[in-house]
């Protein structure tokens, strides 16, 4: 499988299935899962990052376990829209991940995720401590949310 667009995404969803949000960072993977309807994002765990197929073999194991039916991996685009490091980092995570996969992928605009839940985090007084442990998997969720919303709205 490859990586394609929402619109792709949507058309080649089971019944029933769940989406899988990815967020990519250096040191972790913050994971979201959708409910089967895919309507609502809910925070799912958080993986420490090793060598990819350590990364992919975990990831699979999800899959697998919770049925889900396509993933959205974060894109973390510069401020302007340009990619940097960070995004071909992405880009090159989900491509290599779609080469193990028969899922679909796509990636959504994560600009500004990290950012709106720690300020959430920190609107709620979580600690510093339980914002690092949050922060990731929340990050997945606000993307994952921000991709079922823009489903909804797609003929």
């Amino acid at each position: 499988m490859s990586v394609v667009e929402l619109s792709e995404l949507k058309a080649r969803l089971a019944p029933r299935s769940r989406l899988l949000g990815v967020d990519l960072g250096e040191k972790t993977i913050g994971l979201a899962l959708s409910d089967t309807l895919i309507t609502i994002a809910t925070p799912f765990q958080t993986l420490s990052r090793s060598k990819f197929s350590v990364d992919a073999a975990k990831i699979d194991a999800i899959v697998h376990a919770e049925q889900v039916g396509g993933m959205v991996v974060g894109l973390p685009l510069n401020m302007n829209g340009s990619e940097g490091p960070a995004a071909q980092s992405a880009r090159a995570f989900a491509r290599n991940l779609s080469a193990r996969s028969a899922l679909p992928i796509a990636l959504w605009d994560e600009r500004l995720s990290t950012a709106a839940v720690t300020r959430t985090l920190l609107d709620a007084d979580a600690s510093r401590k339980r914002r690092a442990a949050l922060v990731d998997k929340m990050a997945a969720a606000f993307i994952l949310q921000g991709a079922i919303d823009r489903l909804r709205h797609m003929p």
